[in-house]
């Protein structure tokens, strides 16, 4: 069965041309043109996952991000006009998996929804690789997609967990942006490094007890992140 791609946008040229390139990939679509619709339509048609635009009537991309979150995992894409970093980081910080500024190029947008729903969707622990990870307090379960802090589930996103998942398989390694988004996307583009920052930004709040001294996660300046 295909994935099948939701896109909220109000501009019906930008979501022929999405169409397009989409349905060529084997993707199904479905389209709204405002928020309240998009959450109707993620309500009935349970899609893959969500690109939302940001200048939307009735709800805007940031609420209906936000309205996302509430009810579950969808990863979502953001596609918005608005390039500045504080933009990129709000629609981050709300639960947005990842962020594409407009004009955009249709074969990058295909890449990064792609990219996505391998995060999302095919987690699978390598070959010979402990399904259960711990470090301190903390422990992943790689088959079940879970985090554990002290006994409490933490609730993470896809990309917050394969993140986590991949700095705890070697405790000590410093990992670069670029190794971190390679490791788990296969793919790294020029304007994910800020995006790889933010969603750290997003772990450290879920997992530290003080995300500005932290314990676990920690930054190596100049070079990359270690536990």
């Amino acid at each position: 069965m295909p994935y099948k791609i939701l896109i909220a946008e109000d501009d019906a040229d930008i979501v022929e041309l999405l169409r397009l390139y989409l349905v060529s990939e084997g993707f199904e679509v479905i389209s709204a043109a405002n928020g309240d619709d998009a959450l109707s339509l993620i309500e009935k048609e349970q899609p893959s996952l969500a690109i939302l635009d940001i200048m939307m009537p009735k709800m805007n991309g940031y609420e209906l991000t936000r309205a996302i979150r509430e009810r579950g995992s969808l990863p979502v894409l953001i596609l918005s006009a608005k390039s500045m970093d504080n933009d990129k980081i709000l629609g981050l910080s709300l639960g947005a998996d990842d962020y594409l500024t407009k004009p955009f190029n249709p074969l990058e947008l295909v890449a990064r929804v792609k990219s996505a729903l391998r995060r999302a969707y095919e987690l699978v622990p390598t070959a010979g690789s402990d399904s259960v990870c711990s470090v301190g307090e903390i422990s992943i379960e790689k088959n079940n997609f879970t985090c554990i802090k002290d006994g409490v589930q933490i609730a993470l996103t896809p990309m917050e967990f394969k993140i986590l998942a991949q700095l705890m398989s070697a405790p000590g390694r410093i990992f670069t942006k670029v190794q971190l988004y390679e490791a788990i996307n296969g793919d790294f583009f020029e304007s994910d490094d800020n995006t790889m920052m933010v969603h750290i930004s997003k772990l450290r709040d879920k997992i530290e007890d003080d995300p500005k001294k932290p314990r676990f996660i920690k930054t190596i300046r100049g070079l990359g992140y270690k536990i």
